[in-house]
């Protein structure tokens, strides 16, 4: 049961026991169902990709907590953060906000409110510069990029890419989306 209040960010991080991919959103806990062959393809896929592709100074990292305020500690499927914060050996729990410079979310069925809603909402507020949605439509990979306005502090729409991304931000980035399809349908 949840505290009066709800969990914090530090009550959260210390628990043992949960179940993997526990967030804690709003003080409370979101656990997530069993991963579709879908969502670990993708994920694997972009996180080798991002991490291949980032400049120097940063890396790719996956399924990793941020811990973005007191009542908030969501787990992106897939962050690029600075190499320091990578590298850094304390938290090696969680990352910090200003530690990213994007985060990206894999939608499945169960997640959908969260990740199209909830989640970016959080991540803007907190500043972390871009944010990418990607979308299983009809066995095809789509990935929606987003770049954080910051006079709104609110994400805008930079991109729909379908069969291939290519982008230049948050740093220069060609993936051939097809091939997520070609590795898990």
């Amino acid at each position: 049961m949840p505290p009066g209040g709800g969990f914090t960010a530090e009550e959260f991080l210390r628990m043992q026991g949960l179940s993997p991919h526990a967030q804690l959103i709003d003080g409370g806990l979101v656990f997530a169902s069993p991963q579709r062959k879908w969502n670990a393809s993708v994920v694997g896929f972009l996180w080798a990709e991002l991490d291949a592709q980032a400049p120097d100074g940063h890396r790719a990292d996956r399924e990793m907590a941020v811990r973005l305020g007191k009542h908030q500690v969501p787990e992106p499927d897939v962050l690029v953060v600075s190499t320091e914060a990578f590298e850094r050996e304390t938290p090696d729990t969680h990352y910090l906000p200003q530690d990213l410079l994007l985060v990206v979310e894999a939608v499945s069925p169960d997640s959908v409110d969260h990740d199209r809603e909830t989640k970016p909402c959080k991540y803007a507020r907190a500043g972390i510069p871009y944010f990418w949605r990607v979308e299983n439509e009809g066995g095809r990979t789509v990935v929606y990029t987003y770049q954080l306005d910051p006079a709104t502090k609110g994400y805008g729409l930079t991109g729909i890419h379908h069969g291939r991304l290519k982008t230049d931000a948050p740093f220069p980035v060609v993936v051939d989306l097809a091939a997520v399809r070609a590795k898990r349908g």
